[in-house]
Order: structure tokens, then C-alpha cells, then sequence
């Protein structure tokens, strides 16, 4: 288990001179699939949470086309590839997150595979929005918009042989064979990770598995 308390020491101390600004502050946690993005927004906002400072996770996965919509453009197989994501909503929301105004957000539901839409409100009130997800900071259309809307971008850095070794994992916990998992990894997510890797834009900062700036 990986000890976040550094990251998240960090990022705290960099996010609370931002609140003094007018407009919400806008979080970024990049990075590719199985580098650690939801635990490490999770924990930072739990933190921030209980300095008194409102915060809200938003995660990119809410904006996945839906599985027949895939099908239909043979894309099931790369789910989770950049083209199968509502791109252009999802950057429309961001946008909309930079007002302080209540926001409803859509949600991805694992068990049954599929977004459901306007499931969550991200309140007026919250002072900070933390969005994580695999294309954050993504140098391709629609992606690249996002940059400019960040008040503080996050990327994790984790080498490729080990996000294969993640991933692998990921799926045995799902309750796939070794061989099942293995070929899940290596066929979609790994190459997701390498395009994430290949296409990536500036960040803020950049944070190494062991917590240090990388």
C-alpha cells in the first residue's frame, strides 16, 4: 500500500492559497489508468474536507458513451480509449464548474457498467472541485481545451511496467483468470496508459509513485 500522506501534504498546502481567488478552484488529477488518481483525489479531498475547506470529487469516468453506443461504432473492445469518452460534454461541464453555481454531473456505475446522468449535484457552496481522470491534460481535441480551466494540475507519474502490472491486478480482482487479465491489460489499458504518456501536456506539478516531485 502506497503512503499518500506526502501527496496529499503537498497538495493541500499548494490548493489553500488558491481559495482566496473569486472563481472556484479547479483541481486536475491526470494521469494513466490504475496510476492512483481516484484514491489520491479521494484522500485529498477528505483532508481538505476537514480543514473546513467544501470540496467535491468529480471523476471523468461519468462522461463514458454507453456501451450500445460503442457497439455500434466497434469500439466495445477500447473502452476507455479518449474516442469513447463524451469528450466535448465533458469539457462543457468543466466549464461550468468554474462558476460557483450548483452543477449536476453524471456518474459511472462499475457493477453495471454504464454512465447514468445527472446523478450527483455538485453544490454552489463547494470551494473546490477535484477532477480526476485519464485525459485530463490531453494533447488532442477535445481534450486540449481543458488546460486553460485548471486552477492547479496534478499529473502522476508511473512507469508503464508498472501501470501493466496494476492492471493486471485490476482485473484479477474483478474475478478474471490470469490469462483473462493479462490479455484485458495488455489489449486496451495498456494502451490507453501509453497514449496518456505519449500525449501529455504540462502539469502544474508532476508527483512520482513515492510521493516526491518527479
Amino acid at each position: 500500500m502506497i503512503n499518500l500522506t506526502p501527496q496529499v501534504n503537498l497538495l493541500a498546502e499548494r490548493i489553500q492559497p488558491l481559495r482566496s481567488g473569486p472563481a472556484r478552484v479547479l483541481v486536475a488529477i491526470a494521469g494513466p489508468p490504475a496510476s492512483g488518481k481516484t484514491t489520491l483525489a479521494e484522500e485529498l479531498a477528505r483532508r481538505l474536507n476537514a480543514q473546513k475547506c467544501q470540496t467535491v470529487v468529480v471523476p471523468q469516468d461519468g462522461f463514458h458513451l454507453d456501451n450500445q453506443v460503442l457497439e455500434e461504432r466497434g469500439q466495445l473492445n477500447r473502452k476507455g480509449a479518449p474516442q469513447t469518452f463524451d469528450g466535448a460534454g465533458f469539457v462543457h461541464m468543466v466549464r461550468r464548474l468554474k462558476e460557483r453555481v450548483d452543477v449536476a454531473v453524471p456518474t459511472f456505475d462499475r457493477t453495471r457498467d454504464i454512465s447514468i446522468a445527472g446523478a450527483r449535484i455538485v453544490p454552489a457552496s463547494a470551494e473546490v472541485i477535484i477532477v480526476e481522470g485519464n485525459y485530463l491534460l490531453y494533447d488532442e481535441a477535445p481534450w486540449f481545451n481543458l488546460a486553460p480551466l485548471w486552477t492547479l494540475s496534478v499529473r502522476l507519474d508511473v512507469p508503464i511496467e508498472e501501470l501493466r502490472a496494476r492492471l493486471i491486478q485490476r482485473w484479477l480482482g474483478h474475478g478474471l483468470s490470469r490469462t483473462a487479465a493479462t490479455r484485458r491489460a495488455t489489449n486496451n489499458d495498456v494502451p490507453n496508459a501509453q497514449s496518456v504518456l505519449d500525449h501529455a501536456l504540462p502539469a502544474t506539478l508532476t508527483l512520482a509513485p513515492d510521493g516526491t516531485l518527479a
